[in-house]
């Protein structure tokens, strides 16, 4: 019987993978990854290693997790050292819970190795800080993406004004539950910056308000992740962008903020 390890490989850049998880990619004899997960990360495997990709991305056909999750008991069964490779933290919106479960329940020794999670990486892509003395003093990390056959969620977690939400996959619910948002008292003009690609070659932001969230759809995006920061301590941002012209033709804020 092997040993699987869950790894973080990080919101998408090759060199955001910790040197632990690194470690065991190289010296994996199976690996099972995400859809977001760079071909040239995997290059770092063994060249005698079995390479399973295990696609999971919202909104689009993914493979079901029972499959994923008795993939990689059987893999263990047949290898020594197994690696599942997740985009971003496994333990963030990652479904590790049941992969571990699933292993637990097989006999099978499970490692988690964690990743750096796409706001942490995009706060440092704009060089802001998501918790700032004075302005924001904590930090929600939400999503409106639920399960196959659940309803959406547009009740995501107000916060006050010294919050900073991030929301991970919710651009393509982004008008109700913002809308809800904005019912509950929530000031329209709160800082709202749009995270693509966050670390990649096609790393963008764009930079409104929560009031303008409503309208902004999915059209206007690439075909990259995206996660929503919202929150006052998002407002240098908000404030050297008013200062550009072209926003979404000029690549990213970031680069010239």
């Amino acid at each position: 019987m092997g040993r699987v390890a869950l790894i973080g490989a990080g919101p998408g850049a090759d060199d955001l993978i910790t040197v632990r998880g690194l470690k065991l990619l190289m010296a994996a004899d199976c690996v099972l990854h995400d859809a977001l997960v760079s071909p040239s990360l995997l290059s770092h495997a063994r060249p005698d290693a079995e390479i399973i990709a295990v696609g999971k991305r919202c909104g689009k056909l993914s493979t079901a997790q029972q499959f994923i999750n008795k993939q990689l008991v059987d893999a263990a069964r047949k290898h020594g050292l197994v690696v599942r490779l997740k985009g971003g933290d496994p333990m963030v919106f990652g479904r590790a819970d049941e992969e571990i479960t699933a292993l637990q329940n097989a006999g099978i020794e499970v490692d988690v190795v964690p990743g750096v999670t796409a706001a942490l990486a995009a706060a440092s892509s704009l060089k802001t800080s998501l918790t700032l003395r004075g302005v924001a003093r904590s930090l929600t990390i939400t999503t409106p993406s639920v399960g196959t056959g659940e309803t959406p969620s547009t009740d995501l977690y107000l916060g006050t004004e010294q919050d900073t939400v991030a929301v991970y996959m919710g651009l393509r619910q982004a008008a109700p539950w913002a809308a809800r948002l904005l019912e509950a008292g929530r000031n329209a003009h709160t800082p709202v910056v749009i995270c693509e690609s966050v670390s990649t070659p096609q790393e963008r932001f764009t930079a409104l308000t929560l009031g303008e969230l409503p309208s902004f759809g999915t059209d206007q995006v690439g075909e990259g992740p995206c996660l929503i920061l919202i929150g006052e301590a998002l407002r240098k941002v908000a404030n050297r962008a008013t200062n550009q012209t072209g926003l979404a033709d000029t690549g990213p804020i970031a680069a010239n903020l």
